[in-house]
């Protein structure tokens, strides 16, 4: 059972701690540990050559894996532009590569998102909306999830007339087990404001679909 408490070193050690965790965040040490066991429990021995490096180099990825557990994604949404010389028509940042990880199964979730949004008084600069769907996407998921996350964020920080965002993904969980089903992809929708309907909404839907 983890513990309640965390020694000020282990707090250091990761480069990205996040915040309000409800229980003791495991050391570096103990994550390697658990790897080791994992690879002794698909049938291999962790102590042999090819393998003693493994625990490591596993950590260190799921260092950049789960990444976005020390993104802040309201802080991300933080700097807008306000002179945009009186520019009010949809915002749309189309094929954003996504990278998650399902959180049943723990396989990958690989593919685009498209991020819309038509702003009242305030623009944000393009490249972050690739770091908001970072910031969500490198976590523990379900798309369905993500795409609500991304789409809310964005609502309650810049407050546009309307938000859409759109997520097109593949999910290992289904294609690598279970099932097995190859070259199936899930899309996900979420829509706020002016894109709920109408005019709005078949702009949006016929600029991805262009």
């Amino acid at each position: 059972m983890l513990a309640f408490s965390q020694t000020a070193a282990e707090a250091q050690e990761s480069r990205a701690e996040p915040t309000c965790l409800p229980y003791r965040r495991p050391s570096r040490a103990e994550a390697e540990a658990a790897v080791r066991t994992l690879i002794a429990w698909a049938g291999d021995d962790p102590r042999r050559e090819g393998l003693q490096a493994t625990p490591g180099r596993v950590v260190r990825a799921y260092e950049e894996w789960f990444a976005g557990y020390g993104e802040d994604p309201t802080a991300i949404l933080e700097r807008t532009f306000g002179e945009v010389a009186g520019y009010d028509e949809m915002v749309l940042l189309r094929d954003i590569p996504v990278e998650s990880v399902c959180e049943h199964h723990m396989a990958a979730i690989r593919g685009v998102a498209h991020v819309a949004y038509l702003p009242r008084e305030q623009v944000v600069g393009i490249s972050k909306l690739a770091r908001l769907v970072d910031a969500y996407a490198r976590r523990l998921q379900i798309q369905e999830r993500l795409t609500a996350e991304i789409a809310d964020e964005l609502e309650r920080t810049l407050r546009p007339r309307g938000v859409a965002v759109i997520i097109e993904a593949a999910h290992e969980c289904m294609s690598s087990r279970g099932v097995r089903k190859h070259g199936a992809s899930l899309t996900t929708r979420r829509f706020t404001g002016v894109f709920e309907s109408g005019e709005a909404r078949r702009e949006v839907l016929a600029a991805l679909a262009g």
